[in-house]
């Protein structure tokens, strides 16, 4: 509709098999596991709403009957585990959901656990008027990834290596021109299920100057094993 206004799009990440929460995985697919009494994916996707990010994409692959049996039809979903057999690694997944994300779109993990983080329109607004093709949100370094993933410098660039180095939440925004031509190879669509991780393209950008990002000092944690899961559902229920 002519002047309406153009809605910014979510992708929660949700295909992964995750190898290192077996046996839990073997039967319930890691975002789907329970923290704090609703399914780890949905911290995210709460947020998001909380925001006014209520048009979400899901891509799924392992069990991911499960996840759009659990929240219906209100999300649009990329299948990947029923168009390849198997999920598209990071980049794969997104350019495979890239028609349905729109120019400008937010992406977050369903398996990390953020409930301080807020998404807002304010960040929306800054990155568009910007011309940067990614800003990432860091945190600092968990205890079982001491060396970390990326540095910050005092301008909000993102820098491959650095003195002091911090981890990449998963939580970004993201132009659809990051995966397209020439920063991606992987035609839109991704019509062959082409596999690609997320790291090594991030990386090009930084190289380039078109990364910006910010450290975020909320509650987080990458839920990747049982023992951090158990560690998370130990904590008193925070209120609603």
């Amino acid at each position: 509709m002519s002047g309406a206004a153009i809605t910014t799009k979510a992708m929660i990440l949700a295909a992964g098999r995750g190898e290192r929460m077996r046996p839990l995985t073997d039967v319930t697919p890691k975002p789907m596991l329970e923290v704090l009494g609703k399914p780890l994916m949905q911290w995210p996707m709460d947020a998001l709403k909380a925001g006014g990010f209520s048009d979400l994409v899901v891509n799924t692959a392992w069990l991911g009957d499960q996840i759009s049996d659990h929240f219906g039809p209100s999300i649009t979903y990329s299948h990947e585990g029923r168009d390849f057999g198997g999920a598209l690694e990071t980049v794969g997944g997104i350019v495979r959901a890239l028609p349905m994300l729109g120019d400008v779109f937010w992406v977050a993990a369903g398996d990390v656990y953020a409930p301080d983080f807020r998404f807002t329109q304010e960040a929306v607004s800054r990155f568009k008027a910007g011309g940067m093709l990614a800003h990432l949100w860091l945190v600092p370094n968990p205890a079982h990834k001491p060396r970390g993933d990326f540095g910050l410098d005092a301008q909000g660039r993102a820098l491959n290596q650095a003195d002091e180095t911090y981890t990449f939440s998963t939580i970004a925004l993201y132009r659809a021109a990051m995966f397209m031509p020439p920063w991606c190879a992987i035609p839109a669509g991704n019509p062959l299920g082409a596999k690609a991780a997320l790291a090594p393209l991030l990386r090009l950008a930084m190289v380039a100057g078109r990364v910006s990002a910010e450290l975020y000092t909320g509650a987080w944690a990458d839920v990747g094993t049982p023992e951090r899961l158990a560690q998370l559902n130990a904590i008193e229920k925070r209120p609603a």
